[in-house]
């Protein structure tokens, strides 16, 4: 997850299963122990979607690329009659029903915003949760069964780095490059939701410690690489960051692939690094389709990553 810096997790199970396959022994109950115990946080640090971060990061990736969506968020925000004093009274009945280390579920939280007169209804609730989040004062708490819970942030996670300015831009950027590389300037303009001169700007601060490679005349930036095993299979959950990562994703999805999985969005199957298919799971079974003959050393290494998914699910 520190390598990663972030990882899209608003589909929960999908979120699970990212960072998962990332380890060396796949453990679900690992994962979620993780959330539990405070070491991963979920919340919405970036392009308003929720990803999961290490606990130590939340604070300034909050303050270095959330805010940004909030005042991008003003004009639905008024469509919704929501304004400064509704999400100052929401934060207010928030703390006090929270306070203590106390966690409720989306639905009950809306409960207490209509009892305190803020209707919760039309995605006002939505809103009003995921800007809080945003400026730093609710995130996920651990699952109660099936639900996810909400508390507060300084509660939940009471100490964590603060970064500002030009050291948080560049700390962006070099785990980025060094997680997501080898990846251009528009990979991670795209991925963090900065505009192209804070990016450009950001990737100047640590060039120096990165690797470029120029490819059919296109720049990329990484960290030092690795020779990947060939015959290597995985099942991508969606979102996956090894295709959410990158604006351009030709590399890892063909052009003939592109429609039949959103783009390398959808829950993807990959060989070597591309796309050769999609899956599914249901019930504890999974179902592979790949997209085009599969050669059979192909259909071997997905029969042993469909193994550790199974795995992943019962540990």
């Amino acid at each position: 997850m520190r390598a990663l810096v972030a990882v899209q997790a608003q589909d929960y199970p999908a979120g699970l299963w990212a960072i998962g396959q990332r380890t060396t022994d796949p453990s679900r109950a690992a994962v979620e122990r993780a959330l539990a115990d405070r070491s991963l946080v979920r919340t919405w640090p970036m392009r308003g979607t929720l990803h999961v971060v290490a606990a130590e990061d939340v604070r300034w990736l909050l303050g270095l690329l959330a805010s940004r969506i909030v005042k991008r968020a003003a004009g639905r925000h008024r469509q919704l009659s929501l304004d400064a004093k509704a999400f100052a009274k929401a934060r207010s009945v928030f703390e006090t029903a929270l306070s203590g280390g106390a966690s409720m579920t989306r639905s009950e939280l809306y409960a207490i915003l209509s009892r305190a007169k803020i209707a919760p209804d039309g995605q006002r609730g939505a809103h009003i949760l995921t800007v809080l989040a945003m400026e730093r004062v609710l995130c996920f708490a651990a699952h109660r069964g099936k639900q996810a819970t909400f508390t507060l942030l300084d509660e939940w996670i009471p100490k964590s780095r603060e970064l500002g300015g030009d050291e948080a831009f560049a700390e962006l950027a070099r785990r980025y490059f060094d997680g997501h590389g080898p990846a251009t300037v528009d990979d991670f303009a795209w991925w963090t939701g900065l505009n192209q001169g804070e990016a450009r700007r950001a990737l100047e601060l640590v060039r120096a410690e990165l690797e470029s490679h120029v490819v059919r005349g296109v720049t990329y930036w990484s960290g030092p690489l690795a020779t990947a095993k060939r015959g290597t299979a995985h099942l991508l959950s969606a979102w996956d960051e090894l295709t959410v990562g990158y604006r351009d994703r030709t590399a890892i999805v063909g052009a003939n692939h592109a429609t039949a999985t959103m783009n390398g969005l959808a829950w993807c199957v990959a060989v070597d690094g591309k796309v050769v298919g999609l899956w599914r799971r249901d019930k504890g079974k999974v179902t592979i389709r790949p997209i085009g003959k599969l050669a059979p050393a192909a259909a071997k290494a997905i029969a042993r990553a469909t193994q550790r998914y199974v795995d992943f699910t019962t540990s």
